[in-house]
């Protein structure tokens, strides 16, 4: 069970106070980092989040759910997770609060109706407290905050449906014929619960493959940002970066014998997320009848596919990913915006908004492993830098979006001061290199 969500302080309300440097919205893993930072630098700042407590996603993935990679890359300074499942993710995201004494700027149970620029300050309009004021604004729900299922043409209620997030207790696909469908790292989790929980027959359907790497081990020692790291710190090109990957990630489709399973197009860091496999699915895989296709009906208790296949099923689970809600916006190029890479086009420097003033939105410049803690936490100490003023985050939008140590790169020739004048490539090299494969990133 997840943990119990943190008692919530009774707080005065933010509309009786001046207005702040800095509000963020979204209590998960980059609104807390950001948190903190702003704290750091001695900013007047408050967090607000909608659920009953902070944890973002995280509070609400199912308990069986784990991070896709070590969870040394996602520990904070000296808070270590105690594993890679979702109680202990969430457990280690509510230790930040207590290890950081970041509660008393936190408002949970607050939802933002609207925030909108009035030409001199951001004004939010809250469930609970009021109207909040601020100078600049980081919008921290992610880009992936709304799970999203594709349109049906037909769907009569007789075959069961589940999204990814909302797979609450695995054990009740035993015996269930289960159509999986997706190709990425949620598919390839659904295909391991439905085989490790005895589904009674898998059909896979996707419309195309991503990257992943096989393997035998489990999915939270397998995947790990420091092979990549390295090479980004040596100062080898993306593209002989995307040679390496490429090469050894084909050898080892070849040993598996999994060269069907292999994307057609070409690997690119800068936009492939490279996941573990998984054990059980990778072993069990000619129990499993894929096919390249969409779900085009759901009716009498089968799905047809865009093949033109049909299955007789009991359940669908969806692994179909999430979009970008920013519905909460009153400009109407926010509000309109569905998905991370249209949200990464209207940014500037990575994370500033092209729409609005002094607005952040962490993460949406990063791809692959990019968007780690500790990733999170060179952002926001640049963001916080940029506030005070000595730093200066320009809006050139980005030709491709940067992968890990590249955001170093990027944000050293703009906030030189936060870097303390050290040279981004032996910063680089200090931290991607010096860095035993078992400990944290130095938080910044």
């Amino acid at each position: 069970m997840p943990p119990r969500p943190m008692a919530r302080a009774r707080m005065p309300r933010m509309n009786t106070h001046p207005t702040l440097d800095l509000a963020i919205i979204g209590g998960g893993i980059a609104g807390l980092i950001h948190l903190h930072y702003a704290r750091r630098a001695g900013l007047r700042v408050v967090l607000l989040e909608r659920a009953p407590a902070v944890g973002g996603l995280w509070r609400e993935l199912p308990s069986w759910q784990d991070i896709q990679i070590c969870p040394v890359d996602w520990t904070v300074g000296d808070l270590p997770i105690d594993g890679p499942l979702q109680p202990q993710v969430l457990a280690n995201i509510e230790s930040w609060v207590s290890r950081f004494g970041l509660a008393p700027d936190i408002r949970t149970g607050c939802a933002v109706k609207q925030a909108r620029h009035d030409g001199q300050t951001w004004v939010l309009d809250t469930s609970t407290e009021g109207t909040v004021r601020a100078r600049h604004l980081v919008a921290a729900t992610g880009g992936h905050n709304k799970p999203w299922t594709p349109p049906v043409a037909t769907r009569d209620g007789s075959v069961a449906e589940c999204h990814s997030s909302a797979l609450r207790e695995p054990s009740e696909l035993a015996g269930r014929r289960v159509l999986v469908v997706g190709g990425g790292a949620s598919a390839l989790d659904l295909l391991d619960q439905s085989l490790l929980h005895h589904a009674a027959h898998i059909v896979w359907a996707y419309r195309s493959l991503r990257w992943f790497t096989p393997t035998n081990k489990r999915k939270a020692v397998a995947g790990s940002v420091r092979p990549v790291a390295r090479l980004q710190a040596q100062g080898v090109p993306l593209e002989r970066q995307n040679e390496q990957v490429r090469a050894d990630l084909a050898a080892r489709y070849h040993h598996f014998g999994l060269q069907a399973l292999q994307p057609e197009r070409p690997l690119d860091l800068a936009a492939d997320q490279v996941f573990p496999g998984r054990a059980t699915m990778l072993a069990a895989l000619t129990r499993i009848d894929r096919h390249r296709g969409e779900v085009v009906a759901l009716q009498d208790g089968q799905a047809r596919l865009s093949d033109g296949s049909t299955h007789a099923i009991d359940t669908v689970l969806w692994a179909t990913g999430y979009r970008t809600d920013l519905r909460y916006f009153a400009n109407p190029a926010l509000a309109a915006v569905t998905g991370v890479n249209e949200l990464s086009a209207r940014c500037g420097c990575i994370f500033r908004s092209l729409d609005e003033p002094d607005l952040y939105f962490p993460g949406v410049g990063l791809e692959g492993f990019g968007a780690t803690s500790w990733n999170f936490a060179i952002m926001a100490r640049s963001i916080m830098s940029h506030i005070a003023g000595t730093a200066h985050l320009d809006l050139e939008p980005l030709p491709r979006r940067l992968h890990h140590l590249d955001l170093v790169r990027h944000l050293a020739a703009r906030d030189p001061v936060s870097f303390g004048g050290q040279d981004p490539d032996d910063y680089c090299r200090e931290v991607g290199l010096g860095t035993p494969d078992d400990q944290p990133y130095p938080m910044p």
